[in-house]
């Protein structure tokens, strides 16, 4: 029996609108930024127990004012962390949407590769008296150098 994990099709229209979406999203989201993997490894992380005292920090900065220089970037700061609070329900739903998608993309991959084993294993078979070895054995190709070896015997 062949597995069938999903079955899923999209018609033209469909993927009109996910382009069309995707598009927009890219549009309104052109301000972000990516880092290459240097530049993101040496910055300052904020997690969950910096951020509370971030959070803390800047409030008691703003209600004493007196002891905050203009060059220390109060305000910027403040302004990030509004950002913060405003992009991360966003990217809460862009991540289940990405993890949904990516989940669906490895069972359509699973379905596929289920069914052409079991087409390969039938070849193998069934194939031998049909005129099929020529083809079958462009298939093991993929199998090369995957054979276990067998357990040396005991001296």
């Amino acid at each position: 029996m062949s597995q069938n994990l999903i079955s899923l099709s999209f018609d033209p229209a469909q993927l009109t609108a996910i382009d069309k979406a995707l598009e927009q999203l890219e549009s309104a989201c052109a301000e972000l930024i990516a880092l290459d993997p240097d530049a993101r490894r040496n910055l300052y992380k904020m997690g969950d127990k910096s951020e509370a005292f971030c959070r803390q920090a800047l409030t008691l900065l703003a209600q004493n004012p007196q002891v905050v220089p203009p060059s220390l970037g109060l305000a910027e700061a403040q302004a990030d962390l509004a950002a913060i609070d405003q992009l991360r329900p966003r990217l809460a739903r862009l991540q289940r949407l990405t993890e949904r998608m990516t989940d669906t993309e490895t069972a359509l991959g699973s379905d596929v590769i289920s069914t052409a084993l079991q087409g390969y294993a039938l070849l193998k078979v069934a194939g031998k008296n049909q005129g099929l070895e020529g083809l079958r054995e462009s298939l093991s190709a993929r199998f090369k150098g995957r054979r276990r070896q067998p357990e040396a015997e005991p001296a």
